[in-house]
């Protein structure tokens, strides 16, 4: 399988390059997405197919400004298309409708989303969601500060944490599976809404803890090592992979990872329709999603996402944004409601 580099900031540049000048909202031959950099790695594969398919006719822009950080442009009428690493929540549901901004929403893989430590540690290999939460809850802040405050039998050594900045869909989501509160955690840790930042950190730290996307960690496995979470359910510890995200037994770390897209420029920028279309073609999209490293959705959600997008159905299956324990079973079920 073929893998896709990302070194930080120079893929987006890469991108930016192949598609020429950054154009205004109205121009019709351009499509501007932001939002999440868990989402962003599908984008930039599609965006560079897009741009072999339609070069010379067709440009697509792509920022990197966390699922929130995306949301408020969208909301705004600034961009026409939103990677999210979590659905769409009830006051950005609020802002877009006092804008007069519809949105479609379409599930596009499965992430599992990996807890990493630097290669060189060698005592941690699983951790529970109760020592996760211990480590990451707000109480900690300031508290829990060495690793043998975790776990007796662990060193005692500075416990140098990493993770995503607060206009992070991975904030939102990880927040809400391990500490069991949207936004509730410590604040003494190094945060970025690029996963690019957090991999540096984490790949040049010996006492280091983070976590984000699986195609991060894919992309960098000979400079992280993966942490295996024990399933609260059966007990046993199990790592991030495509398959167990599949499966549905890495919980409660797996979760979908979305498109939103505005109506509006469907109808009015033909660059807008042809992107999202290749986002929605089984043939091309599972691929690439494979290739990324996430897991791909059944032909099935894509055919029912492609129906979404050609009746111009709006809104959110999902309200009051992360949703832990959602599985494809569920995204198949899922029904939009304005």
């Amino acid at each position: 399988m073929r893998r896709r580099e990302w070194l930080a900031g120079a893929a987006l540049c890469a991108l930016m390059a192949l598609s020429g000048p950054a154009g205004a909202e109205g121009d019709p031959n351009t499509v501007l997405v932001d939002g999440s950099s868990t989402v962003y790695p599908i984008t930039e594969a599609v965006g560079e197919e897009f741009q072999k398919r339609y070069r010379g006719t067709y440009r697509v822009t792509v920022g990197i400004s966390g699922t929130g950080g995306g949301f408020k442009k969208f909301c705004r009428g600034e961009t026409d298309v939103n990677g999210a690493s979590r659905p769409i929540r009830d006051p950005e549901r609020e802002a877009c409708a006092a804008s007069g901004i519809r949105y479609i929403e379409l599930p596009v893989a499965m992430d599992a989303l990996t807890v990493v430590v630097h290669p060189d540690n060698d005592w941690v290999e699983c951790v529970t969601v109760e020592e996760l939460k211990m480590i990451w809850e707000p109480e900690a802040q300031g508290r829990i500060v060495r690793w043998n405050q975790v776990r007796p039998e662990w060193p005692d050594r500075p416990l140098n944490l990493y993770g995503a900045g607060v206009d992070s869909g991975t904030y939102d989501y990880f927040t809400a599976a391990i500490v069991g509160k949207e936004h509730a955690s410590r604040g003494d840790y190094t945060a970025s809404e690029d996963d690019n930042v957090l991999v540096q950190g984490v790949a040049n730290d010996e006492n280091a803890l983070g976590f984000f996307g699986l195609a991060y960690y894919e992309e960098n496995r000979d400079r992280l090592k993966a942490v295996k979470i024990r399933n609260p359910n059966t007990g046993e510890c199990v790592e991030a992979s495509e398959e167990n995200a599949r499966s549905g037994r890495y919980v409660p770390l797996s979760r979908p990872l979305f498109l939103y897209v505005n109506p509006e420029r469907l109808d009015t920028k033909p660059a807008v329709a042809a992107f999202v279309d290749m986002h929605l073609d089984p043939g091309l999209i599972v691929e690439l999603v494979e290739e990324v490293g996430y897991v791909p959705l059944p032909e099935e959600a894509y055919e029912l996402a492609r129906k979404r997008v050609e009746e111009r159905r709006t809104g959110t299956a999902f309200h009051g944004g992360s949703q832990v324990g959602v599985s494809i079973e569920d995204l198949l079920k899922a029904e939009t409601v304005d």
